[in-house]
């Protein structure tokens, strides 16, 4: 298909995102920007958290790992339900209590400033490196299969596209992004069904045989018991469980959102809403995999797993519609994820690390510096998306997970210590104990997966008989995350002291 074409519809979709984000961000303020006023209407915060949680990496990356994982996938998809739970009925009270702008905010009131920098930096470090690898993989995406075509480097690609996310951020933040996430939400969604569509009809079959051919080939199997496994049952469900406690409930990008509903019962309907569908929506991108391969293998088709849907979507065996539709759905999906992320880090950098709500001036003053803020985690992201580009590593969602497993442990330990007990830190000791433990979890997760690393680093570590002796074949899979945490709890109970009081109630 002519990437001038593709080109075009990309443009164009620029141009409707723009038009929104003029209409909701007139007579903007810095509270619009941050919490959306408090006056998010549930419904759409709830579909428009699809997409944010989705994003290009689920788009690309998930179907293609069928063809090694099965469904294995929707084990941790099981444990986000039980994590949602949590978010909805135990963190979100608290917040909504707590009238939060920014959720670290918490955790100063309740153990002082260094658990509130400390917090805030854990976010800002890997929301930032997240948001930049889900980034470079669909920008790769695009390259491909049109600005390659067109002579147009990567650089300039990923800094036009940074830009024009900026034009539609900059001065509505969270007030317009409620709406251009239910937008681009809506695109991915109608991209996925259509292609799923599509792509059995060109199996010859309807959906239930396309179905049947999948479990065949065993890709519809969703469990596995193997217990060594890094895909085992039980640690993908618990795993998943304390990712979305984490990346979600934890997260100021997915809770600047919920919080920006005017009342907690609403926030909390949004939660429960925002669960089941992101269910349901990620079994149908399981099946787009499995359908993908069943594709692949009838026409011989071997390419690596994040570009076999864009090659097949793209192909001369499809019509331009299908192909127009896969983009539109992939620049759906990626820029809820980047455009929430670069808010989000703005919010969190100005409240939590500058204290712009708490200092004098005036209102100008303040969105000068949010402005300044702004643009700066735009040139981050450029300058990521670059190093992302030099490694030139494909199984960025292996790496996401992974990153977020070291990342996330200190906020998961520091709001489980403040919210399970009564107890009182040492706040000037809290920066070792959040450092500390991360570390001590990558090395335990070195130290079962030499492996992964060593692909990863292109050395030989030489700690595969070590890792055998240890661990006995043992994987440490998706549960790294609630090791960090557990890590961190110890760390921070050993700097505490016994305490019915602290700065905040325990709740």
């Amino acid at each position: 298909m002519s990437p001038t074409i593709l080109f075009c519809f990309v443009i164009g979709y620029f141009a409707l995102l723009l038009g929104v984000a003029w209409y909701t961000s007139r007579n903007s303020d810095n509270e619009s920007f941050f919490i959306g006023n408090r006056s998010s209407n549930w419904m759409l915060v709830a579909f428009g958290m699809i997409g944010t949680s989705l994003s290009g990496v689920t788009f690309v990356s998930v179907p293609g790992g069928v063809g090694t994982g099965n469904f294995y996938y929707f084990q941790i998809v099981l444990g986000y339900l039980l994590g949602y739970l949590v978010i909805a009925f135990v963190l979100l009270p608290l917040y909504y209590r707590m009238n939060l702008t920014s959720i670290y905010t918490y955790l100063e009131k309740r153990f002082g400033i260094n658990a509130h920098k400390a917090g805030a930096f854990f976010f800002i470090l890997s929301r930032t490196v997240g948001a930049t690898a889900r980034l470079y993989l669909v920008i790769s995406v695009l390259q491909i299969f049109i600005f390659n075509k067109m002579g147009i480097p990567f650089a300039a690609t990923a800094l036009v596209i940074l830009v024009l996310i900026l034009l539609y951020t900059f001065e509505g933040g969270v007030k317009t992004i409620i709406y251009t996430d239910t937008l681009q939400t809506t695109g991915m969604l109608t991209g996925l069904v259509v292609c799923i569509i599509v792509i059995v009809k060109a199996l010859g079959t309807d959906f239930g045989g396309a179905m049947s051919m999948m479990a065949d080939k065993g890709y519809t199997q969703i469990f596995n018991w193997d217990v060594k496994a890094g895909s085992f049952a039980l640690k993908h469900i618990i795993g998943g469980m304390f990712i979305a406690i984490a990346m979600t409930g934890l997260d100021q990008e997915m809770m600047q959102k919920n919080i920006s509903v005017k009342t907690l019962k609403d926030s909390q309907k949004n939660i429960m809403t925002f669960t089941t569908v992101l269910m349901v929506v990620n079994f149908l991108f399981l099946v787009l995999g499995g359908v993908l391969y069943l594709y692949a293998a009838q026409n011989g088709i071997s390419v690596p797993s994040d570009d076999l849907f864009p090659t097949i979507a793209l192909s001369d065996a499809f019509s331009g519609t299908i192909g127009i539709i896969f983009i539109i759905a992939l620049i759906s999906a990626l820029f809820p994820s980047v455009d929430g992320a670069i808010t989000s880090l703005t919010s969190c950098f100005c409240i939590d690390i500058l204290g712009l709500n708490k200092k004098v001036g005036t209102e100008k003053e303040k969105k000068r510096t949010r402005l300044k803020v702004h643009f700066s985690f735009a040139l981050v992201f450029f300058i990521m998306v670059l190093i992302f580009k030099a490694i030139n590593d494909k199984l960025i969602i292996d790496f996401i997970l992974k990153f977020a497993g070291i990342t996330y442990g200190p906020l998961l330990g520091l709001f489980a210590f403040g919210i399970l007990t009564k107890r009182v830190l040492d706040d000037k000791k809290i920066w070792p104990v959040c450092i500390i433990a991360p570390l001590l979890a990558l090395m335990i997760d070195m130290f079962s997966n030499p492996g992964w690393y060593e692909a990863k680093l292109h050395i030989s570590l030489g700690l595969q008989n070590l890792s055998d002796s240890l661990f006995s074949g043992y994987k440490i899979g998706n549960e790294l995350i609630l090791i960090n945490g557990l890590l961190t709890f110890a760390g921070l109970w050993m700097i505490s002291t016994p305490g019915k009081t602290a700065k905040l109630q325990a709740v």
